[in-house]
């Protein structure tokens, strides 16, 4: 959630899955999972010699629980992460 004072606020469409809450479900486990994969992300994309200063992420829950990563790349830095995962592909290697 952000404060309504916030620049950019307006910007965004309101979801009511962001602000709806269902007892029982563990929010911040997935929340948890999500800033942990939030941080793996961006160590894992400077260790590749990305450039991470515009990188901006958000970690969230799902109604479900889960967690979820919101990432915002400039077009260069994702042409380049593109690059990189057709190189990962070409190798056959994925984690």
């Amino acid at each position: 959630m952000h404060d309504p004072e916030d620049a950019g606020f307006e910007d965004e469409a309101f979801d009511p899955d962001d602000v709806v809450w269902v007892r029982g479900v563990d929010y911040v486990a997935g929340w948890r999972d999500a800033t942990d994969a939030g941080t793996e992300l961006a160590d894992a994309l400077a260790a590749a010699g990305f450039d991470t200063t515009g990188l901006e992420w958000r970690a969230r829950t799902n109604v479900d629980g889960s967690g979820a990563v919101s990432l915002v790349l400039s077009a260069a830095a994702a042409h380049d992460v593109a690059a990189l995962v057709r190189a990962v592909a070409r190798l056959g290697k994925v984690g």
